[in-house]
């Protein structure tokens, strides 16, 4: 890809890029939020055209008028989130879409052509398998083998490892080692800085659209190297935990169950409790229970059985305004359509949850002056970056916009702040800022439940740490000096005895 230029009304997210890859390397690309790396990615699998620039491949030229354009000429994305229908077998996904064949389907034919390249590429998933039986593992190895079956030689991962558990990461790694070696390209995409430095061969990094380092062997550039190209300053991976003993009990979770939106069991007989001035942390990959887990106890979901005590007071399937009175503050998982209203200004965001009482309400008004000095307050002190206090939130990076839904929760001071996913998407320097503003919630005494699918964020911030599995909890740890084996063991349904200590 040679000067590469995509423009966006306001925005050029990418300037001239230049960016290379070669026969058998996995080259890795990186760049914070907004850096133009999903822009670049998407001009080269065909999603866009770009406005200046030009795609060799093999030497030659080329024009992608879509998707289609460039798996023709050997080059598939795997998406963060997938493309799947679970109602339909792995055979029948991968074939999905293909003008071929065009009048007679022999799936047997096609199930033993699957069948051969996961056994090739030890992507070891069964062809007649429904998409719904599967692991989110699995899955992702379908839509690696849906590529490799199109002919894709240039495979681009977007956040590869963000769903799935140690174990499953390991088993990628030598995956996409041994595609590598039989001449595969690989581009992988990832915030997770320790993943890059293991599996890549070389780095590029991008910066407000513009590449800042070009190709550097992996080999000679440190994680605080990569993280001070990508941000353009230091950043602190390891914040230091104030040693703190726990107080009393804040939240306490009894024998909770409640079903999905299929209306299956998603909880199973939940138990826990959190104290005052304690992380406990919620491990497990996506889809077993978590989001069901912090939808109930901040009351935007019925529990079918069981009962949440919040501070002594029982809370269970209490509307969520009565759940926020007594002290409860939500960062979701989802912070576009659930965390804040994309349309409204962001001074009418950051007082969603004071608007009702003085010195914003007045009467049954809102007092504008009021409105305009808790907003600019809580934007400095904060540090959310808007063009101005009345801008859509929409209009916000990812970062930004959690930094006001954490402004917002936190400035109506709760005594427990579930955070679920708090920096799902964001980048190093944007993920240092939330864990800081994390750590100060519970060095203030807070009790905070963080519920988060990456391992290594529980592992940095959490004093205890809770494995669920299926909807049930599989073990306890104490965070500081966990087993990473153990608990990835546990995140895949084994269950193992409790060995966690009272913090502090």
């Amino acid at each position: 890809m040679q000067g590469i230029v995509k423009r966006f009304p306001g925005v050029l997210a990418n300037d001239h890029v230049d960016f290379t890859v070669r026969r058998g390397e996995i080259h890795a690309l990186l760049g914070e939020n907004g850096a133009g790396k999903t822009t670049l990615m998407n001009i080269l699998s065909g999603l866009y055209r770009p406005d200046e620039g030009e795609i060799r491949v093999r030497g030659e030229r080329c024009v992608f008028h879509s998707p289609r354009d460039a798996i023709a000429r050997g080059i598939g994305m795997v998406h963060q989130h997938f493309m799947l229908v679970p109602s339909q077998t792995v055979a029948e996904n991968i074939i999905l879409g293909l003008d071929r064949p065009r009048f007679l389907l022999n799936l047997p034919r096609i199930e033993a052509e699957v069948a051969r390249l996961a056994e090739q590429y030890r992507l070891l998933v069964h062809p007649r398998a429904k998409i719904w039986q599967l692991s989110v593992g699995e899955q992702q190895r379908v839509e690696v083998l849906k590529m490799l079956y199109r002919g894709a030689q240039i495979l681009i991962m977007d956040e590869p490892t963000a769903v799935l558990t140690p174990q499953e990461v390991r088993d990628l790694f030598h995956t996409l080692r041994e595609m590598a070696r039989g001449g595969h390209t690989i581009i992988f995409i990832s915030h997770k800085l320790d993943e890059v430095l293991a599996i890549a061969d070389r780095v590029t990094v991008l910066r407000r659209g513009r590449v800042t380092a070009a190709g550097l062997p992996a080999q000679s550039v440190t994680k605080p190297e990569l993280a001070r190209l990508m941000v353009g300053r230091e950043v602190l991976f390891r914040l230091s935990k104030a040693p703190i003993r726990p107080g009393p009990v804040v939240l306490a979770v009894e024998e909770l169950w409640a079903e999905s939106d299929k209306g299956l069991p998603a909880l199973r007989g939940v138990s826990f409790q959190v104290r005052s001035g304690e992380v406990v942390g919620i491990a497990g990959v996506a889809g077993n229970g978590q989001s069901e887990l912090a939808q109930v106890i901040t009351g935007l979901r019925r529990a079918t059985g069981g009962r949440i005590l919040v501070g002594g007071q029982d809370v269970t399937n209490r509307p969520a305004r009565v759940v926020i009175e007594n002290g409860v503050g939500h960062v979701p998982e989802d912070r576009s359509a659930v965390g804040s209203v994309p349309d409204l200004g962001v001074d009418e965001n950051l007082i969603l949850k004071a608007y009702r009482e003085p010195p914003i309400a007045n009467g049954p008004f809102l007092d504008t002056g009021a409105v305009e000095r808790h907003a600019s307050h809580l934007v400095r002190e904060f540090n959310i970056l808007t063009p101005r206090l009345n801008a859509p939130a929409r209009l916000l990076s990812g970062g930004n916009l959690q930094r006001l839904i954490l402004a917002r929760e936190v400035s109506a001071q709760p005594r427990l702040l579930v955070a679920v996913d708090p920096t799902r998407g964001l980048d190093v320097g944007a993920t240092e800022a939330v864990h800081r503003l994390l750590l100060a919630q519970r060095e203030s005494g807070k009790a905070i439940l963080l519920i988060s699918e990456d391992l290594d964020e529980i592992l940095a911030l959490a004093d205890r740490i809770l494995v669920i599995y299926e909807g049930q909890i599989m073990g306890e740890v104490a965070a500081e000096g966990a087993d990473v084996n153990t608990v990835g063991l546990m995140m895949a349904g084994t269950r193992m005895p409790s060995t966690a200590v009272e913090s502090g």
